[in-house]
């Protein structure tokens, strides 16, 4: 069963991939494979002037795997998700995200590596990891590029859910639509309008200039992330816990552990 849809569109100018798990479009290491073969593929698109994400049905993604962040799984499905990122960042084409519904977890991750967010009001954003006893290394690095440091711990901190409007409010999200339709038709004209006109191999060094600083922070601190997420984070009773006890649907009982400071 494919895990993601794929279609091109204005003479392979544009790449629409949709999220399809038949479910909450959880980003679990099969659909993770078919994000890095889709990427791998994009390189040879010589025409190509930017990537879409959305996802199938209500929802854009709950998020990753939470059975693959068990510990015997974590360190591969971290380097698999991680890898993505990468290659994103070596490809250098513009990418945008179309959201509706949960974008949650590694849902919003993808979709805040994104240079351009579109929303309708059903959306809804967050990184939840906290609240699973683990963090989230990508969002870690992403959100503080984006919207500041102090709008960043909010959400990474405290875990907390937003709506598109909030999210739109602190430029997370550069404009929100009343409903799907919508979205897919004013993002269609955007494209057209601010993208298409353009020269593909411009775009690109357009993208690689204004990410100059953004890809360097994220080459350099991603590693150091999932090193602390597999080596040390894991090795800890609360993050076992904390994803055992959404996987059983309990509340979780958190241990008085003594970590030592980084």
């Amino acid at each position: 069963m494919n895990k993601i849809k794929l279609d091109f569109t204005h003479d392979r100018q544009v790449a629409a991939i949709t999220l399809d798990d038949g479910k909450g479009n959880v980003l679990d290491y099969l659909m993770m494979e078919e994000l890095q073969a889709a990427f791998e593929a994009f390189k040879k698109e010589k025409d190509l002037k930017i990537i879409t994400f959305e996802g199938a049905g209500k929802h854009f993604s709950f998020g990753a795997s939470v059975e693959e962040h068990q510990q015997e799984y974590a360190a591969t499905m971290l380097r698999s998700f991680h890898q993505l990122f990468f290659t994103l960042r070596e490809m250098c084409i513009p990418t945008l995200a179309k959201i509706s519904g949960q974008c949650l977890g590694g849902g919003m991750e993808l979709a805040i590596m994104c240079n351009f967010l579109f929303a309708d009001r059903s959306a809804r954003l967050g990184q939840p990891e906290i609240l699973l006893g683990v963090f989230p290394p990508p969002a870690s690095i992403i959100l503080p590029e984006k919207i500041g440091l102090a709008r960043a711990e909010e959400l990474l901190i405290t875990g907390k859910t937003i709506t598109g409007e909030e999210a739109k409010s602190i430029s997370l999200v550069n404009e929100i639509f009343e409903d799907k339709t919508e979205l897919d038709d004013r993002v269609g004209q955007w494209i057209e309008k601010n993208i298409l006109p353009k020269s593909a191999s411009s775009l690109r060094f357009a993208v690689r200039a204004a990410r100059a600083k953004f890809n360097h922070v994220l080459g350099n601190f991603l590693p150091q992330l999932e090193s602390l997420y597999v080596n040390q984070l894991m090795a800890t009773a609360d993050a076992n816990e904390g994803i055992s006890a959404f996987l059983e649907k309990r509340q979780p009982v958190w241990q008085r552990e003594v970590v030592a400071a980084g």
